[in-house]
């Protein structure tokens, strides 16, 4: 791992080239309640990218992981999480990359897209269809479940479910709670019309959470849906046709 400084955070990172030393950059940012390590490493994201021919990058966000953290919901806002993306790129001299983001990552990226649109080449949202603009769901009791002294005491079944989840992979959960907070900002129909980069919006067929791709990919210029057959939000992101559908959508969109 490595470190940079940016707007305060000391953020992690990692980065690995191909075999032959050189490959257009992707960059993938994480879920909620996720790490690179959890989110890309760990599912085979690094390995995929890598053999292909791919530079594959990776961080944790804000409030997550092995970066610092914050407990000031104002932190936590969508466009400072992408500023850290950005910062990022700058930091490795990158001026352009493929980016990747699953769930909260995927809002990340959009913003990102809105904001630096030049370093931005393709998108891929995974885990995260028309839910960006919708919304996805209630998400106060996920707050309360991270909060909660007593793990046994959450009987909200997404609750549950995250907090065993952030308690697995040992996050700070008060940072979690207020990155929750303001996370979630949605995007408007006319946000998603002005991102025009090639663009892969990728569901489960069981995901509770997301929402439709193909709403969400009929709403912007130049982007397609890709329904990751029986997988749900969790278990999506290292599903193996996800992995071989971004790879032909980069073969298709070169940087």
């Amino acid at each position: 791992m490595q470190f940079f400084s940016h707007d305060g955070f000391e953020l992690a990172y990692l980065d690995r080239q191909p075999a032959s030393g050189s490959g257009d950059p992707v960059l993938m940012i994480h879920g909620f309640a996720s790490s690179h390590s959890v989110n890309w490493v760990s599912p085979g994201w690094f390995k995929t990218l890598n053999d292909a021919g791919y530079r594959a990058i990776a961080f944790d966000n804000r409030g997550h992981g092995s970066s610092s953290k914050s407990y000031d919901e104002a932190d936590y806002t969508p466009a400072k999480m992408a500023s850290d993306a950005a910062a990022l790129l700058d930091h490795l001299g990158i001026e352009r990359a493929h980016i990747m983001g699953y769930s909260m990552g995927a809002r990340i990226s959009a913003f990102l897209a809105l904001s630096d649109p030049d370093k931005v080449a393709t998108l891929v949202f995974g885990g995260l269809g028309i839910g960006m603009i919708d919304g996805v769901g209630d998400w106060d009791p996920i707050a309360k479940a991270l909060l909660a002294d007593d793990p046994g005491s959450v009987s909200h079944p997404r609750g549950r479910s995250f907090r065993a989840f952030a308690d697995q992979t040992r996050s700070d959960r008060l940072a979690l709670a207020a990155c929750i907070a303001t996370s979630r900002e949605l995007l408007t129909e006319d946000d998603l019309a002005r991102i025009a980069q090639p663009t892969l919006v990728a569901v489960g067929t069981t995901d509770d959470i997301g929402g439709s791709p193909d709403e969400l990919a009929a709403l912007m210029p130049n982007a397609r849906a890709f329904h990751i057959e029986g997988r749900d939000h969790m278990l999506a992101v290292g599903d193996k046709s996800f992995k071989q559908r971004v790879l032909e959508f980069y073969a298709e969109n070169p940087l």
